[in-house]
């Protein structure tokens, strides 16, 4: 694997707009709401830099899904606020999405299937060969635990201070568990995969014997 596949990875698994898009909203809402504890301005605060993002995506050309995919989230955190009165709800949908991401993540893995050699495997230019690479299905499995880990360490950690009502410390916790641990599953991931030799699709080996006999 090369550089190319790195950044490919780290863009299928959401990329630094990605990270960017659902961590600045959130830390603003932590700013605003900790020393007012005003739920309205916090969420206007959060709502207000989800567009800014999104215009510049606009501006920037990016595709309408990736430009709209942030502002509807921080909406869908703002409307679970609102709706219950209740501050520590703006982070219940990441907890939400970290429950399912991780019971998703587990369950590919358990039947052999895991949604990482789904989801790269074309990316990368081995489509679903992999499964027939006894080395390179186990490293996408492993790599797979490396994010059920991930998502796992978050509800661990972030649930209780979300039962407790604990909007200040679980918006820090949201803050170090977000984009730390999202590049360090990524580079994990991308170790990983680039110690399992990469797959050979079908006429490689035709490629190969073309290159290493010249027409004479």
């Amino acid at each position: 694997m090369n550089e190319d596949d790195s950044k490919a990875i780290l863009n299928a698994l959401g990329g630094t707009r990605g990270l960017l898009d659902s961590g600045l909203p959130a830390l603003v809402f932590l700013i605003v709401f900790t020393p007012t504890h005003k739920l309205n301005d916090a969420i206007y605060g959060a709502l207000i830099v989800s567009a800014i993002l999104t215009v510049i995506r606009l501006v920037r050309k990016d595709t309408l899904q990736h430009a709209l995919s942030g502002l509807l989230g921080v909406a869908i955190c703002a409307v679970f606020s609102r709706s219950t009165g209740r501050a520590q709800d703006f982070y219940l949908p990441g907890l939400i999405i970290n429950l399912g991401y991780g019971t998703f993540y587990a369950i590919t893995n358990l039947i052999g299937w895991p949604v990482l050699g789904l989801v790269l495997g074309p990316i990368i230019g081995e489509g679903t060969q992999w499964r027939k690479d006894p080395r390179r299905k186990a490293a996408y499995i492993r790599a797979g635990w490396i994010w059920v880990a991930l998502f796992g360490s978050r509800l661990i950690v972030q649930y209780p201070l979300y039962r407790a009502g604990a909007v200040t410390q679980l918006g820090i916790a949201r803050v170090i568990m977000g984009w730390p641990l999202f590049l360090l599953a990524g580079w994990l991931t991308y170790l990983l995969l680039k110690k399992a030799p990469k797959t050979q699709m079908p006429g490689d080996e035709d490629e190969e014997a073309l290159k290493g006999d010249p027409i004479s």
